[in-house]
């Protein structure tokens, strides 16, 4: 029986391959091929595409986060599957078989995903508004077995100033215990180890090859672990960039300009500067583009908005209306107004225009309070002992549609057929491996 080990790395480059012994000597009687990743590429909505085969008008996952307008609530990084409105790889096996068994470990937007095994943080928020370590499993009694095989998550060390290779490595070795335990036929394992230095230095910084290196070394170990539990002959291999991070020098703030053109309105408080959600106008600002929510969708503010920031630079393309279609993003759950950036620039979520005046939550590691992705919590100020508000410290982004080879991503095998000889999009990962799951089940 072939047990198919399919591993997500953002970040990962057809150059990196020269650097990483391990994943080369795996993909020896295979291979590799390009990768296209869809627009929007970063994490939710490149690993919902990669899951159902759709697009984000069809899945519904439109950024790293949504805006909920009925409630007129922001929600980052908690959502749970059901926010994903197509079948999945593990529901389409289901389908096929209840007996084909899938594993779900770390990918987003996993927590209640139809997946049979599954892990993904979830610490537990105490009375006082400390967090204790925890993970959501299924069987819900498995972090208990993980706790007491290999230690906690170390969560600190997932995202943040003190991201490393810890996080990897743990997701990593409790993956293969789970694989030993479970004997999945279907394995998802999201690794996010170069997503951090390349974003925060540069991805061609010595800090970003290094890190490629040390996700070589336990790629190799996780390997060796898989196919100590199952057999090397049993093992198909499929290892896939989610998007490649392009070197930036340049970015530009949309609320800020917003709140200029007198479209953002912000609550004023004792620890600073709120955004007013009930503004006419802000972003959700999410790496290389943003969705502007527009107060009842009121066409004469989205036309003002469109003239705003049309030749910007830093801003590549303003999508208004179906010119959204263009890239699948025609959801309800879209921005009225979709701001894309060049390659070489990415957008910031700071509406504040004096430093002193903004929310205490934006100069610490505040992933769910911050009503856009901020990649500044990679730095940390010695002096202030605190997140930086120096935007302009990015070096590294992603997100903006593919353009040229250099956002190409890749696709390895040990298995030539599973590549079969061509380039691939993203949308076409699910259904070919659903077909060749359930076919090397029938052999």
């Amino acid at each position: 029986m072939k047990h198919f080990i399919y591993c997500t790395i953002p970040g990962l480059r057809q150059q990196d391959l020269a650097q990483m012994p391990h994943l080369q000597s795996l993909i020896q009687g295979g291979g590799n091929q390009r990768l296209t990743t869809s627009f929007p590429a970063v994490t939710w909505p490149a690993q919902a595409t990669m899951l159902t085969g759709k697009l984000p008008r069809e899945h519904g996952v439109i950024a790293n986060g949504f805006f909920w307008r009925d409630q007129q609530e922001v929600e980052m990084w908690t959502a749970w599957n059901e926010k994903i409105e197509a079948p999945q790889i593990w529901d389409l096996l289901h389908e096929i078989s209840p007996e084909l068994k899938s594993l779900a470990w770390f990918p987003m937007l996993s927590k209640g995903c139809g997946a049979d095994y599954i892990c993904m943080p979830k610490p537990v928020h105490n009375p006082d508004g400390s967090e204790s370590l925890w993970c959501y499993t299924q069987p819900q009694s498995y972090y208990g077995d993980l706790l007491e095989s290999i230690g906690h998550f170390p969560l600190q060390h997932f995202w943040g100033p003190l991201s490393n290779i810890k996080s990897s490595q743990w997701i990593m070795e409790s993956a293969v215990k789970a694989i030993h335990d479970f004997r999945p036929h279907f394995s998802y394992i999201y690794i996010p180890h170069l997503d951090y230095a390349a974003q925060k230095s540069g991805p061609d910084s010595p800090a970003a090859l290094e890190s490629v290196t040390q996700l070589d070394e336990a790629l190799g170990q996780m390997v060796q672990g898989v196919e100590a539990a199952l057999g090397s002959e049993n093992v198909v291999w499929i290892v896939t960039s989610e998007y490649t991070i392009t070197e930036v020098d340049h970015v530009i703030y949309p609320n800020r300009e917003l709140r200029k053109a007198g479209l953002l309105e912000v609550h004023v408080q004792d620890d600073g500067e709120h955004l007013d959600l009930d503004s006419p106008a802000w972003a959700l600002a999410d790496h290389q583009f943003s969705h502007i929510f527009v107060k009842d969708r009121c066409e004469q503010t989205i036309q003002k908005i469109r003239e705003l920031f049309s030749g910007q630079a830093g801003i590549a393309e303003v999508l208004t209306g179906n010119e959204r279609d263009r890239y699948a993003m025609d959801h309800q759950r879209s921005g009225d107004v979709i701001l894309i950036s060049t390659s070489n620039s990415w957008q910031a979520y700071y509406w504040w225009l004096d430093d002193s005046h903004a929310p205490a939550f934006a100069s610490t590691v505040d992933i769910h309070r911050k009503p856009g992705f901020d990649p500044v919590e990679l730095h940390f100020d010695m002096a202030t002992k605190s997140i930086p508000l120096d935007a302009t410290l990015i070096k590294g982004s992603h997100g903006a549609p593919v353009s040229d080879d250099s956002q190409m991503g890749i696709i390895v095998s040990n298995c030539s057929e599973i590549l079969g000889g061509h380039d691939w999009l993203d949308t076409q990962l699910c259904e070919h491996l659903v077909r060749a799951i359930s076919t090397s089940q029938d052999a």
